[in-house]
């Protein structure tokens, strides 16, 4: 067992235990204390770093290994140290302990992401301590505020210090790289390679404000009720992006069933509870979330809101939008409380080769997928604006009856001891050789 493998259960374990809620409105203790230990442990084994707080607390470590290659574009490989919120009174363990139980870590950020932030540094520290190089330089990066749209992370080091990502032209990141067994003898990596955009919809209805007993036919909350309803309850359909449809045929052909574009339902029932981050991706999705209205039960309002989480598809953005106005109503209309582009790249490269032969070298069983994922990442949202071509791909072969999907801002969240350690040597693999 290589150093990495035996000491990235206890860094993980250190970095669960580093509580960094984020809120998402500014009063969790931030990412320093997480910050503090990667630098600590990068410190000692003689690695520099960067440290950047885009606000006191708010904690972003960066570090740079050089190549062999200078010619070679540098890979970015980046997780961020916020966590979702997590309510002690639910969980089986404290989920601040990081308590090792049954061969898993548990705790929150198990799998989002601090196995990958685990990852990282234990897998630097061997290169450091061996005095390894890759061929390429490779920028680790721990960031900040990914769990509310990456303002005090990935934006502000983007925005502010994009020399610290010179000649980066590739990224990888979380929720990809995950198993799902088709049988012993088979395993299906799925690798993401496009992600949903988003749009939080503030939708606004002007009427008459008035007395709660008198007749009034100019009611805003009415007008804005409708166009919720009709929202709710449109029913989206099916639109393939090259992606979904290339993980789709793949599934079906790793289950040996066919794959019929007018009812996908059969492959979809294949992938279990994964289906929660894929069967999204068949459409566009949007759903109302919050309703907002009067002050008084005897008085209309003159204004009623309500607030769309709204899902688009890659390269369908301005039809999801055509249909949302359609839907409003003449009476209501939307502004955007936040906006992000949907992005899909292709499932080709040297880059994806390399993922390939590193996990066939650690599980000849394996077989890398693409997908599209529901949600959005860091690898979107602003490392694209720089050009970078992001993929989804933290390693981990996981037991087959594991519920995945489940452990993402899940109680009881937790991930396999041996499955980081299977991380860890796929990545050393990938960016030793890449």
């Amino acid at each position: 067992m290589t150093p990495a493998e035996k000491e990235v259960a206890d860094l993980c374990v250190e970095l669960i235990r580093a509580d960094s809620s984020n809120y998402g409105d500014g009063s969790g203790p931030g990412e320093r204390a997480a910050a503090e230990v990667v630098m600590a442990r990068l410190s000692e084994v003689g690695i520099e770093s960067t440290y950047i707080e885009s606000e006191p607390g708010r904690g972003n470590v960066i570090t740079r290994v050089e190549g062999s290659d200078p010619s070679l574009p540098a890979l970015l490989v980046h997780g961020h140290l916020d966590v979702v919120p997590a309510n002690a009174a639910d969980w089986s363990v404290d989920p601040f302990a990081g308590e090792i139980r049954d061969g898993y870590i548990w705790g929150r950020g198990a799998v989002d992401m601090k196995d990958m932030d685990a990852m990282m540094l234990a897998l630097i520290r061997q290169l450091k301590r061996e005095n390894r190089r890759p061929r390429r330089d490779i920028v680790f990066a721990w960031v900040a505020d990914e769990e509310a749209g990456g303002v005090y992370g990935a934006k502000y080091l983007t925005a502010h210090h994009p020399e610290l990502f010179e000649g980066v032209t590739e990224s990888i990141s979380e929720v990809g790289g995950y198993s799902l067994e088709v049988d012993p003898s088979l395993r299906l990596y799925l690798i993401e390679t496009a992600q949903k955009g988003l749009s939080w919809m503030k939708l606004i209805a002007d009427g008459t404000a008035g007395h709660g007993s008198m007749l009034n036919s100019d009611n805003a909350v009415t007008e804005v009720a409708k166009a919720v309803a009709r929202i709710g309850e449109h029913d989206w359909p099916l639109t393939y992006t090259a992606t979904v449809r290339q993980f789709l045929t793949e599934v079906a052909d790793a289950f040996g069933i066919p794959f019929d574009e007018d009812d996908p339902q059969p492959v979809l029932d294949k992938i279990g509870p994964l289906v929660r981050f894929v069967g999204a991706t068949l459409r566009h999705t949007a759903n109302p979330t919050q309703l907002d209205a009067g002050y008084k039960s005897n008085v209309i309002p003159g204004q009623a809101t309500a607030v769309v989480d709204g899902r688009f598809l890659p390269g369908f953005e301005e039809d999801f939008f055509k249909t949302i106005d359609s839907l409003l109503g003449p009476k209501v209309r939307r502004e955007f409380i936040h906006h992000d582009i949907a992005l899909e790249t292709t499932f080709d490269g040297a880059l994806v080769e390399s993922m390939i032969a590193a996990l066939k070298a650690e599980d000849p069983a394996a077989r890398a997928i693409p997908y599209c994922m529901s949600g959005g990442t860091d690898n979107k949202t602003f490392f694209a604006d720089l050009g970078v071509r992001g993929f989804g791909f933290v390693p981990l072969r996981l037991p087959g009856d594991m519920d995945f999907a489940s452990m993402f801002h899940g109680v009881d969240e937790r991930v396999p001891v041996d499955a980081l350690q299977f991380g860890v040597r796929v990545l050393d693999r990938l960016l030793l050789n890449y």
